[in-house]
């Protein structure tokens, strides 16, 4: 028996590698850390409309956290490193690793990263697409 996907439709033509995506991120993410996203407006400077991701990653140092796109995904990693020599009461804050998949569209940016107060937050860059339309020559054959 096979399965059919919303992408199987004859009409939809090179959708495969979104559809292996889709599965891929419903299975990757669960709810940790939390993180934000938010729309940030085109500023006076004349910069473009951005996206900011924040991620909360408090007790984790910059030289712990890991920000790469690979193949239009924004991965982020942290890894905290044990530390041996305390002897805890009690442990409450986990020192937990956790990897953070987000996939961004084609043309996307990342802009830059910064670490404040416990929050990372990444910045991505919608550029605005260029319309083009191409004219496609007929041949005739007699």
């Amino acid at each position: 028996m096979s399965r059919i996907t919303p992408f199987a439709s004859p009409l939809l033509l090179g959708f495969d590698t979104m559809e292996k995506t889709l599965e891929r991120l419903a299975k990757a993410n669960d709810g940790y850390p939390p993180y934000n996203i938010e729309r940030l407006p085109e500023n006076a400077s004349g910069a473009p409309e951005r996206l900011r991701i924040t991620v909360a990653v408090a007790g984790f140092s910059q030289d712990e956290l890991d920000v790469t796109v690979e193949e239009n995904q924004l991965v982020i990693r942290g890894r905290q490193l044990e530390q041996p020599e305390r002897d805890y009461l009690y442990r409450g804050i986990a020192a937990r690793q956790f990897q953070r998949v987000f996939v961004l569209a084609d043309g996307m940016q990342v802009d830059g990263a910064s670490l404040r107060n416990g929050l990372l937050s990444v910045d991505l860059i919608r550029p605005k697409p260029a319309r083009m339309v191409r004219k496609i020559n007929i041949s005739a054959s007699e």
